[in-house]
């Protein structure tokens, strides 16, 4: 029996995730504190989704190519936005901006090459490092957001932050040198 992938349960948890990041981008925008704590709450929400989609995904067998290309599509929206919406109202530094900035290169060129090696049907699979580099991130930018309503917050912000930083940086140079065969011409 064929499922429409809209109604599966985790291709809708990953939908409303993608639909949570205007609120969230609006409440964090607003510089109000309480908008701000309720901005941390849906955020929190939002990125937890992130294992419970995948979650109910394996145990209910719930697999769509819907769900396998709108899941890592909602994680780097979530992720490039916020970094944008971080940036503007000056909740991140401009050291902070470092990190942030490789993240959000990483987070555009690696799905750029992974299209352009699908067009030459080459697979490069995500690695675990990959999948804890998005938990990183996600947690770097969720203390982000809580550092004005949180006090003491800031020297953790700034280590998480550039860990987060590190682990993009050091995830994009392996899936660039995996692919450097393809791009090089070495490996035809």
């Amino acid at each position: 029996m064929n499922r429409n992938p809209l109604f599966l349960v985790p291709n809708i948890i990953t939908i409303a995730r993608i639909a949570a990041i205007i609120p969230i981008a609006a409440l964090v925008m607003s510089g109000d504190p309480t908008a701000r704590a309720i901005a941390l709450a849906l955020y929190i929400a939002a990125a937890a989704s992130d294992w419970v989609d995948g979650y109910l995904a394996r145990a209910w067998n719930q697999y769509s190519d819907l769900g396998r290309m709108l899941d890592p599509i909602a994680d780097k929206i979530l992720v490039i936005i916020l970094i944008t919406v971080l940036a503007w109202d000056r909740s991140l530094s401009a050291l902070d901006l470092v990190p942030a900035i490789a993240i959000l290169f990483r987070e555009t060129f690696i799905p750029g090459l992974r299209e352009f090696l699908g067009n030459k049907t080459v697979v490069l699979p995500v690695t675990k490092l990959a999948k804890w580099k998005t938990t990183i991130q996600l947690v770097a930018l969720g203390i982000v957001i809580a550092e004005p309503i949180i006090p003491g917050l800031t020297l953790v912000s700034d280590v998480v932050l550039w860990v987060a930083g590190a682990i993009t940086i050091w995830t994009g140079w392996a899936y660039l040198r995996a692919s450097w065969p393809h791009l090089s011409g070495i490996g035809k």
